[in-house]
């Protein structure tokens, strides 16, 4: 079972443990006391701990929690807690997560490092490059937890040794502070205590920066006191920006206030800082805003009550906040990464929830974020506090219980799969690269059934099996023995698949002896030859509409005498291609019956078993089929399905093809179209899989969309193939791979329930034909890796040379650039691509990207 323990005080984790418990029911647990938890030796880390639970409160969905008594006892996946250093539960909540072997958001070390303001602004001024108010730090001895000699733009640090024999340098130090250029646009300074046992205790002073002897004896007072891991900080008093103010409503005087600007971040898919709200806090201007000391309010109407009226200005703040924030979390993660485990409290601890304040300044006549603080909850209650409120006056819910619960349960999948045992069969090519080091990233433990024996996976899988299985047509006998193969080998997965098109049905029908989960054999059968799929939806006409309508006439070719007959029914033009073909390869337009038979005589000469053309779908015979020319944009949908039901749904657009032939040359994510078309295709797609019997897995359907609406091309009852995987992690972050993963263990994968792009992204496919000369000998791949190690392009390898030849070509790498925009993602890859020469007028992209609109 899936367990995502809360340890501690539910008070700040309430809304998050209900919808956590409405996504996953009865994954939460709640544990209110050291009573209820016990910690035992791990089987799988030498040196750490599991976490049971006797007891704890459970959610389910609707609201419901009952307390119950687990026997055998529960093993977390995944922990949480209130780690507050030095609170009434920090003891017994901080050891119960001390040394886990499972994920822990959070420790007790990670939680005193958040709340000491010199380790943070270290790290948000040298890392991060945020501006953070100019600061002047005291510490005693070397301080471990700090660079030897920290530099970071506006931190000074000063190593003392005896403070009380030291006053001469404290003196020199504050008073070049004061009269030095950071300190020109500021009058005011603040002198106090850092450390995590001074959080929350207000204990500081403020004073004018003429006021060089007062302040020189108040950081001596405060040094007097000093412990190990603690400092003085005399920083510059930094007042919200003035800005010019709509008229008053009264003729009284305005009061000068300060706002400080909250921000929420979590670790999300893929360890990256996703920022999931924002809440402002004002007050009077002569006290610092703090947490809990005012009722929040949203960034966007204090921005306007600030006078910055205009709404393209009050979106290019939001957006700088937004960058600043998920950069502070970066910056922290990484140099949390960089600690030991024991200072880290367990080499499973990290940091998940993030708070980071932020003031509205104005540097240089421009308005500046300045990054105060960071903090393990107070910003979670803050921004919880904000969303409430907003549902007393009936604003919608908000997103923030939703994206947390998201990513505790997802870091808990992750961890479940850990050690899992997956039968994979079939290796695939370079376009699979990807596969093993996800796999090791997820720590599965991989068995590979592959038909090369040299096949360069082979030292990279747990067990490699070679069993030589390329001709399809005998799979019933290859899956007898296949299994026999791994039961020989004492192998027991704990699930089974393919990610590779050749091998889908025989890994199906390995999952049906061996009886693991997933899509039965006859459901893989009717979605992997493309005839047999339509002929099988024209005859669903139950539902509204049936998936027959988006069904496509269409005859199997396997002779002369069938091309006849099939052009008396389907009409020209028409599309000609494989019956079990795949990536484009011999996919051609024929607008008249002699033009289809002189391609199939081509097609059936040329390709007629796997050593022809290795990797299109050879190994189940050259048969073809003729079906209607569909018009319209043509489009992917990868779906997540589980028991039926859709767990998630990625739509992309593909360019237009080079006629007649059909080979792939452009594609972007997210889809251009409207949210209403692209529900057409997403419910077409999952009617369509739904009506052939796939009911479990990841699939990939290409369809087209008309005027009339969507109508399927084919459906591929596996992962999207070439480089969707990669483009829908970097846009959504969700993993198909893991998802293929979780669904074939039983578990239904938790995804976004209302995905938003993080960018967008467009690509070109290069082919060796056309683009060879310009990669290899012009230098351009070698240029385009360049610029991927600089994370300026992403680059797909599909094939390690150019694969086929004429016109059974198929592409042999994605080119892909990022935007904020569709617009700007367009315009960079197109620079790019004239740049290197891989635009041309006999490969125009500048024509394959103006359909993207």
């Amino acid at each position: 079972d899936m367990t995502v323990c809360i340890l501690g005080s539910p008070t700040s984790f309430l809304p998050i443990l209900l919808e956590g418990g409405t996504r996953c029911p009865g994954a939460m647990v709640l544990c209110l006391s050291p009573a209820w938890a016990s910690r035992v030796p791990s089987e799988t880390s030498p040196g750490a701990w599991s976490l049971l639970l006797s007891r704890g409160v459970s959610f389910e969905a609707g609201g419901h929690s009952t307390l119950e008594t687990f026997v055998p006892p529960r093993r977390a996946n995944y922990v949480m807690g209130t780690f507050v250093a030095g609170g009434p539960e920090g003891g017994w909540v901080g050891e119960l997560a001390r040394d886990l072997d499972c994920p822990t958001g959070g420790s007790v070390p990670l939680t005193r490092r958040l709340e000491d303001p010199l380790v943070t602004r270290w790290v948000l001024a040298a890392r991060a490059g945020l501006p953070v108010p100019p600061t002047l730090a005291f510490v005693l001895g070397p301080r471990g937890d700090l660079p030897a000699d920290p530099v970071a733009p506006g931190v000074r640090l000063v190593r003392l040794e005896d403070p009380q024999g030291q006053e001469s340098l404290v003196q020199e130090e504050v008073g070049a502070f004061l009269g030095g250029t950071a300190m020109e646009p500021y009058s005011q300074v603040v002198v106090r205590p850092a450390g995590w046992r001074w959080r929350g205790t207000g204990a500081c002073s403020t004073h004018g920066k003429e006021e060089g002897a007062a302040v020189a004896q108040a950081v001596g007072a405060q040094l007097r006191g000093l412990q190990e891991e603690e400092s003085v900080l005399l920083e510059a008093r930094v007042p919200t920006a003035r800005l010019p103010a709509p008229p008053p409503r009264s003729p009284a005087p305005r009061l000068p206030v300060a706002l400080r600007i909250c921000t929420l971040v979590c670790r999300s898919w893929g360890d990256r800082p996703q920022l999931c709200q924002v809440a402002c806090g004002v007050g009077r201007a002569e006290a610092p805003v703090r947490h809990g000391a005012a009722l929040p309010q949203g960034l966007d109407s204090s921005l306007q009550q600030w006078g910055v009226v205009a709404p393209g200005q009050r979106q290019a703040l939001a957006t700088r906040l937004h960058r600043a924030a998920e950069a502070a979390m970066a910056a922290l993660l990484a140099a949390e990464a960089e600690l030991t485990p024991q200072q880290r409290g367990g080499a499973r601890a990290h940091t998940d929830l993030l708070g980071v304040d932020f003031l509205l300044a104005c540097v240089d006549d421009a308005l500046e974020l300045v990054a105060l603080s960071t903090n393990s909850q107070r910003c979670l209650e803050t921004c919880l506090l904000a969303e409430s409120m907003g549902r007393a006056v009936g604003e919608p819910p908000g997103d923030l219980p939703r994206l947390l619960a998201e990513a505790l349960l997802h870091r808990a999948q992750c961890h479940l799969v850990e050690g899992k045992d997956i039968l994979l069969i079939g290796a695939g090519g370079v376009s699979k690269s990807f596969v093993w080091d996800a796999a090791r990233d997820y720590g599965l433990r991989i068995h590979l059934v592959e038909s090369d024996p040299e096949h360069f996976a082979a030292g990279l899988v747990q067990t490699f099996l070679p069993y030589d299985s390329r001709e399809h047509r005998w799979d019933e006998e290859h899956a007898e023995r296949v299994t026999e193969l791994v039961r020989a080998q004492g192998l027991r997965p704990h699930a089974c698949l393919s990610y590779w098109d050749d091998c889908v049905v025989l890994a199906a029908l390995v999952c049906q002896r061996l009886g693991l989960r997933g899509s039965p054999p006859a459901a893989i059968r009717v979605a992997k030859q493309k005839s047999r799929t339509h002929q099988h939806l024209q005859r669903c006409r139950r539902g509204r509409p049936p998936p027959a309508t988006f069904a496509v006439p269409c005859r199997r070719l396997q002779s002369h005498g069938d091309v006849d007959r099939a052009a008396g029914v389907v009409p020209f033009p028409a599309v000609a291609k494989l019956e079990f073909g795949a990536g484009g390869v011999g996919v051609r337009l024929v607008e008249s019956t002699g033009q289809c038979h002189a391609h199939a005589a081509r097609l059936w000469r040329d390709l007629r078993d796997d050593a022809d053309h290795p990797g299109i779908g050879l190994g189940w015979g050259n048969a073809m089929l003729l079906m209607e020319y569909v018009p319209g944009t043509e489009h992917d949908v990868d779906l997540v399905v589980f028991e039926g039901r859709l767990l998630g749904a990625w739509v992309s657009d593909n360019g237009p093809t080079r006629l007649p032939a059909f080979l792939e040359t452009a594609a972007c994510l997210p889809s251009c179209l409207p949210a209403d078309r692209q529900a057409q295709l997403v419910r077409a797609a999952l009617q369509c899989c739904l009506a052939c019997g796939l009911r479990d897995g990841v699939f990939n359907v290409e369809l087209k969309l008309g005027p009339g609406g969507p109508r399927l091309l084919e459906i591929n009852p596996r992962m999207g193939g070439f480089y969707l995987r990669d483009w829908i992690r970097e846009v959504y972050g969700p993993d198909l791979l893991l998802a293929a993963v979780l669904v074939a263990l039983g578990l239904a994968p938790v995804l976004p329930a209302r995905p938003v792009p993080r960018v967008h992204l467009a690509g070109v496919m290069c082919l060796g034909s056309e683009h060879g000369p310009a990669l290899g000998g012009g230098g351009g791949l070698a240029t385009l890796q360049a610029l991927q190690d600089r994370g300026l392009v992403r680059l797909n390898r599909l094939f390690e040379e150019t694969a086929g030849d004429g016109e059974y070509e198929e592409p042999c790498l994605s080119v892909a650039c990022d935007g904020a925009t569709r617009a700007e993602a367009c315009l960079r890859l197109l620079g790019l691509c004239q740049a290197l020469g891989i635009d041309s007028p006999r490969y125009p992209v500048e024509h394959f990207l103006s359909h993207f609109k």
